[in-house]
């Protein structure tokens, strides 16, 4: 068994095709990166967004707790 590469430089070089080939893993990875920082920050405003909701909702029950009673009607 021979090795295809045999130094590191050619292994950069890939036959003449590492520019491609090491663009295309920098463009994945990149990508890949962009896709979890904006994953993250999209889920850090949902959950400021959220905690802000209750917040409200819960100044509202306070000042609208007034007791509601339901009327139950039986049938005869």
């Amino acid at each position: 068994m021979q090795p295809y590469f045999y130094s590191v430089s050619e292994f950069f070089a890939m036959g003449k095709h590492g520019v491609f080939v090491w663009s295309c893993w920098a463009i994945t990875i990149g990508v890949m990166l962009a896709f979890i920082i904006y994953s993250r920050r999209q889920r850090h405003s949902l959950i400021k967004q959220l905690t802000i909701q209750q917040a409200r909702q819960a100044q509202r029950t306070t000042k609208t707790s007034k007791p509601v009673t339901s009327v139950i009607r039986q049938s005869e």
